[in-house]
């Protein structure tokens, strides 16, 4: 049964057990189609409390808004899945929009956006049995490492343990590191060729096993750096997207490093779901073209 928006939180409230019900009969697919590529959108920055775009600092705060924007960008060809936190999916679920899909769970969200304690990014989303349970395919994790915040090894140890519990299952997990620094009391992330060298080698040891370890990347300030950067390892790579002011330069430069041999895929959120300039279908149709 596909519902409407506006029928969500009558569903919610009178049949909760129709997003179980919803999450076992859906239709599955392998991690990596017949494009050898994989094309995901992410939605979850909600729950980190980032809530902006650009000027628009609750742009993302309308639910409905954002559901219908996921909609249109999962119905695209080329699109594989969809990263997000377990309300989100759980709406995707009965709105009947993940058959055939990617279905990747966002683990991490403690870290808050702008708090004091968002170095100490706890596992408050997912867990592996979560997306075990679901029958999800995927997790995600942030791994943001700052060297004078000691916030950092706590979320570098339960990083190592969620990459385990994942393997554990046979599930991929999909880590996204930066070495990261306070400015002026906001947590920036360092994007030179060093820098995200260094987080690919930490971020690639994390656990027991990487056997189940892909890594989610930035594309570093000079893109042209990116064949070194990313010979640090021999983990799949996507590319991150983020929040950008110029889309054509960005679609450039993704262009660019989609090339390199070990790159798989993207996994784009606001830049794709609220592009600057044009629609939804024109911004994710852009991206597919790219792999």
């Amino acid at each position: 049964m596909n519902l409407s928006i506006p029928d969500l939180t009558a569903v919610r409230a009178r049949n909760p057990e129709a997003v179980a019900e919803a999450a076992a009969r859906r239709a599955r697919r392998p991690l990596i189609g017949d494009s050898g590529r994989l094309m995901i959108v992410a939605a979850d920055h909600p729950a980190r409390g980032a809530l902006g775009i650009g000027d628009r600092r609750l742009a993302m705060a309308h639910r409905a808004d954002l559901l219908e924007r996921l909609c249109i960008a999962l119905s695209r060809p080329g699109v594989d899945g969809v990263l997000a936190t377990a309300d989100i999916l759980e709406d995707l679920l009965l709105l009947g929009v993940l058959e055939n899909k990617v279905v990747m769970g966002s683990m991490n969200r403690g870290g808050l956006a702008g708090a004091s304690f968002e170095m100490d990014d706890r596992f408050t989303g997912h867990r592996a049995e979560d997306i075990a349970r679901m029958g999800f395919d995927a997790g995600k994790l942030l791994v943001r490492i700052d060297y004078d915040d000691p916030g950092s090894l706590a979320t570098l140890e339960s990083s190592a343990r969620a990459v385990d519990a994942m393997a554990e299952r046979r599930l991929p997990v999909f880590v996204e590191p930066f070495i990261s620094r306070r400015v002026d009391g906001r947590v920036r992330n360092d994007l030179s060729a060093e820098a995200v060298t260094r987080s690919i080698a930490i971020a690639s040891g994390l656990g027991g096993t990487s056997a189940y370890t892909w890594l989610k990347l930035p594309v570093t300030d000079d893109v042209e750096a990116m064949p070194e950067v990313l010979a640090a390892s021999t983990l799949p790579v996507v590319l991150l997207g983020g929040e950008v002011g110029d889309q054509e330069a960005a679609y450039e430069r993704w262009g660019k490093a989609l090339r390199l041999p070990t790159v798989m895929g993207m996994v784009v959120g606001r830049s794709l779901l609220y592009p600057a300039e044009g629609s939804v279908e024109t911004a994710v149709d852009t991206a597919v073209g790219l792999l």
